[in-house]
């Protein structure tokens, strides 16, 4: 377990199908956090690749293509200091999954962009929405600097 005030080395993003909020976290932390924070992601089902994913990813320079969502059962790692749950069935999963182990299992409530309609236009800026309040939290949440000793 990281500990309160310290960065996770391990961080597993999860929501319901692994095909939207999760691997956008994932792609996230990885592009802010290169080589630092061990990241991966999944889902209580199995989901589908999402192009609207791809396309507001591309728009932040992150290529999804290497993405293939998988559940909870599919990982192949364990170890993880941080659970980020972004769905509720995902959270009571990750909760049921984690309760002998010591790690830090958090909720953070996001809207489903796959609900969105009307326009293309408008069902991409629902997506970029997601996206971006993820890329907030993630940086509030994991950018942790050592306060200097001495």
């Amino acid at each position: 377990m990281a500990g309160p005030g310290m960065r996770p080395t391990a961080v597993l993003f999860a929501c319901g199908m692994n095909s939207v909020r999760s691997p956008m976290a994932a792609a996230v932390t990885e592009k802010l956090f290169p080589g630092q924070i061990y990241v991966r992601s999944c889902g209580v089902r199995q989901g589908k690749v999402d192009p609207f994913v791809d396309a507001v990813m591309a728009e932040i320079g992150i290529d999804m293509s290497r993405h293939h969502p998988k559940t909870f059962e599919e990982l192949d790692e364990s170890g993880f200091d941080l659970v980020i749950t972004l769905a509720p069935e995902a959270h009571h999963k990750a909760l049921d999954m984690t309760r002998t182990d010591a790690v830090d299992v958090e909720y953070w409530p996001t809207l489903d962009p796959t609900l969105a309609t009307g326009s293309r236009e408008q069902i991409l800026n629902e997506y970029r929405a997601v996206r971006d309040q993820l890329m907030m939290r993630i940086k509030k949440r994991l950018d942790w600097a050592p306060m200097p000793s001495g």
